[in-house]
């Protein structure tokens, strides 16, 4: 919310998000409300996220929201404080633990924050049976260690079923895909890729563009998510 406000409302509306992750949430003054206001712009309410570590998890009406917390992750002396907000939601019968990542620029950093991060979302996902989501400002490309690493536990969605080309940063003219989404394997992706909004909006509303992805209902038992 330090860019153009109204066309972050405006990009959020056109989301028409059940879940929606952020990154860089307010965290200083009247945070609270800020995000309430952030969440109402786009008929959301904030259902998770502590104020240190900038993340949150905002859901809208046609879900039904069973929890929320958050974890401040491992502090690096030095380094921003990082967190994970987690809410488990159901719809149609099918429980989602949704966890929202802001990680480091440092490579160290972010490859242990990856970690706790992943356990943090996975022991939430079996105390409320449900299936693990995670999204978030990975802050490096594909083919480094944190994202490899993410990836051989969860399904990058992009790559499963792409939609455009994929590139989320900077919003003025993207050149890399540093955003993502990685959902548990059970999970049909329907499709992924940028946000269907106004050209001008997403580019005043924040320098990342947003990661959309649709998923299916769940596969029966029988695919088990990878890394145990």
């Amino acid at each position: 919310m330090k860019d153009d406000v109204a066309a972050l409302g405006r990009v959020i509306t056109a989301l028409r998000a059940d879940v929606l992750c952020v990154q860089e949430a307010p965290r200083f003054l009247r945070w609270r409300h800020r995000r309430g206001l952030l969440a109402a712009s786009g008929g959301l309410t904030v259902a998770a996220g502590r104020r240190r570590g900038g993340v949150a998890v905002l859901v809208g009406r046609d879900v039904r929201l069973l929890h929320g917390e958050g974890h401040l992750l491992k502090c690096f002396p030095g380094l921003e404080r990082r967190a994970i907000a987690i809410a488990v939601v159901e719809a149609e019968g099918h429980r989602t633990a949704v966890g929202s990542i802001h990680l480091d620029l440092d490579g160290a950093a972010r490859l242990h924050h990856a970690g706790e991060a992943l356990a943090l979302l996975r022991a939430v996902a079996d105390r409320f049976g449900a299936l693990p989501v995670l999204a978030g400002d990975i802050n490096e490309h594909s083919h480094e260690p944190t994202w490899c690493h993410i990836a051989g536990h969860l399904t990058d969605c992009y790559p499963a079923s792409p939609r455009g080309d994929g590139l989320t940063f900077p919003a003025r003219g993207a050149r890399g895909r540093i955003d993502a989404i990685f959902a548990a394997e059970r999970f049909p992706v329907i499709s992924c890729g940028g946000a269907e909004a106004d050209p001008a909006d997403l580019r005043a509303a924040t320098d990342h563009l947003p990661v959309v992805v649709e998923l299916g209902p769940p596969r029966p038992v029988g695919g088990e998510l990878r890394g145990g």
